[in-house]
């Protein structure tokens, strides 16, 4: 199609028309998907009308309406679909909409892509991009509001994992993944309004749990508990959280299990074991099976401590 003047209302009624079937797509209503020539007739419209003279030069038009197309939309449909839910059918809604979210923002930047390439990248580079445009609002009008109860319904599946129960892991990684999408390259949005959450909810629980665990159990069953904790905390950041939460994961159980009760460990070991002798290097084949050797190994054997810690290591290795 060549160039053709366009009014303002005879443009924008069509590029309605083309809006109104993606929505319906996304929605998974009866609605074939777009043909090359409906594409084209879209993307030509909206060029056609970003290129004329001014006054009928409609390029900041075009730009505005995008925004509000996600707004209005957000604001119809998407978030009430999201807060009238609660708990694990939130967060599968929760998914959906920003899955049918990322969907709109990928075509409906290809109908309007003239604009990032000419209207805001020749005129206008302070302006956000159309994909960060449209991942604004979903930010900004639907993840500010829910977030917060996202996390919370997120935290109890995850102890309700803890203590044992099946959990849908693929949807909690879908969840969390939205967490770091949406800092749109920065970690800061999974680090402030999750991680740091799920670190605290962390240390209540093992907190709680070691407090029960130093009266009830040997020193050999605590510290396979200990063992097996640690195991589970890694495995899920394997399946659904960031791989950068581990380190502070695996810090926080072994603290909440093991430094805070160290005293009562090293006791509890000279008791079950009838031995008044602090621990030594005969210790390091036992304790190198476990994960947290080197934490009892440095604060009861300070003098020997880098050794048998190098030498628990060594043998970890092995295994």
């Amino acid at each position: 199609m060549g160039y053709q003047f366009i009014e303002w209302d005879q443009g924008w009624d069509y590029i309605q028309k083309g809006i109104t079937k993606l929505k319906r797509i996304v929605e998974g209503l009866s609605e074939p998907q777009f043909n090359s020539e409906e594409y084209m007739r879209l993307y030509t419209t909206i060029y056609n009308m970003c290129i004329q003279k001014h006054p009928h030069n409609y390029s900041r038009q075009l730009y505005d309406k995008y925004r509000e197309t996600f707004e209005e939309y957000i604001t119809s449909t998407v978030l009430p679909s999201v807060i009238e839910k609660h708990g694990e059918c939130m967060l599968q809604e929760f998914v959906k909409c920003w899955e049918n979210h990322k969907i709109m923002i990928r075509w409906l930047s290809r109908f309007f892509s003239f604009l990032d390439d000419y209207y805001i990248a020749q005129n206008h580079t302070s302006y956000p991009g159309l994909n960060e445009v449209g991942l604004n609002c979903f930010r900004n009008m639907v993840y500010q509001k829910v977030n917060a109860n996202v996390r919370f319904a997120v935290l109890v599946l995850i102890g309700k994992e803890r203590e044992g129960e099946q959990i849908d892991r693929a949807l909690l990684k879908n969840v969390i993944d939205i967490f770091v999408e949406i800092g749109m390259g920065q970690m800061d949005a999974y680090e402030k309004d999750f991680e740091g959450y799920m670190l605290i909810d962390t240390r209540d629980y093992y907190s709680h749990k070691a407090s029960r665990w130093i009266w009830e159990d040997t020193y050999t069953n605590y510290m396979l508990k200990a063992e097996e904790c640690l195991r589970r905390e890694r495995d899920r950041v394997s399946h659904y959280l960031h791989p950068s939460s581990e380190k502070k994961l695996v810090e926080n159980v072994k603290h909440w299990l093991v430094v805070v009760n160290v005293t009562q460990l090293i006791e509890k070991k000279r008791s079950d074991s009838g031995c008044t002798a602090w621990l030594t290097v005969d210790n390091v084949e036992e304790l190198s099976r476990k994960f947290i050797a080197n934490v009892i190994l440095e604060q009861v054997v300070p003098a020997q401590g880098s050794t048998l810690v190098q030498q628990a290591e060594d043998a970890a290795m092995q295994e």
